[in-house]
């Protein structure tokens, strides 16, 4: 079974609501999934400071991210997140992992692409494997703000229980499905082995190796 961890930061529910629909697709195809909320409380001094959730994602195969758009990009409570995985970064620990990524803002655009985009090179620099979203634009229904980089849900004021609307939380069911079947592709191929042996070097004499 593959273990799917959706992380994110939600400043009044509405991103909250959005990650329990990607969680909600992701589980639909059979993943363990853990919805993992970054709280103030967590950050000191500017830090993120949560081990278990560190732990939480080194564990699983892929993992989702989450955040509003604010000021045309992802919130700092998730910024903090991100700088404290340094180490992680370092050694390596989250490459191969398969990555996507979901966020909400007030208008239908909001900037919610730098966002997006933010998270696709946090993945980059880990080493992981990004995931889009695979839903041809209808208006009004699936991927109604026309995103292939990751889900896109608007909200501006309203309770969390009226927006992001049905759509928007569709698309994000949507993407964790498709994350769900990435993942299981991916962990059942399996290349740790070759992985392992090419940092080693080991493939120096590799007759079928071509040099220029």
């Amino acid at each position: 079974m593959t273990t799917i961890s959706v992380l994110y930061y939600s400043g009044s529910g509405h991103t909250t609501k959005m990650a329990e629909a990607v969680a909600a697709g992701a589980s639909a195809l059979g993943a363990r999934v853990h919805l993992l909320a970054i709280q103030g409380k967590d950050i000191k001094e500017g830090r993120f400071q949560n081990a278990e959730i560190l732990s939480q994602l080194d564990a699983s195969d892929a993992i989702i991210f989450g955040s509003p758009t604010y000021m045309g990009g992802p919130a700092a409570q998730f910024k903090a997140f991100a700088d404290a995985t340094g180490e992680r970064w370092y050694v390596r620990k989250w490459a191969d992992k398969m990555a996507a990524g979901f966020t909400v803002s007030g208008g239908p655009s909001g900037d919610k692409l730098s966002t997006l985009h933010y998270f696709f090179t946090f993945a980059m620099q880990h080493g992981m494997v990004w995931v889009g979203l695979n839903e041809l634009p209808a208006d009004n229904g699936l991927n109604r703000l026309s995103s292939y980089a990751g889900v896109m849900g608007q909200a501006r004021q309203e309770e969390p229980e009226v927006a992001p609307n049905g759509a928007d939380k569709l698309t994000a069911e949507s993407l964790g499905r498709r994350v769900a079947q990435a993942a299981q592709r991916w962990t059942q191929t399996n290349l740790a082995p070759e992985k392992e042996a090419w940092r080693a070097g080991s493939t120096s004499d590799d007759p079928t190796l071509v040099r220029s």
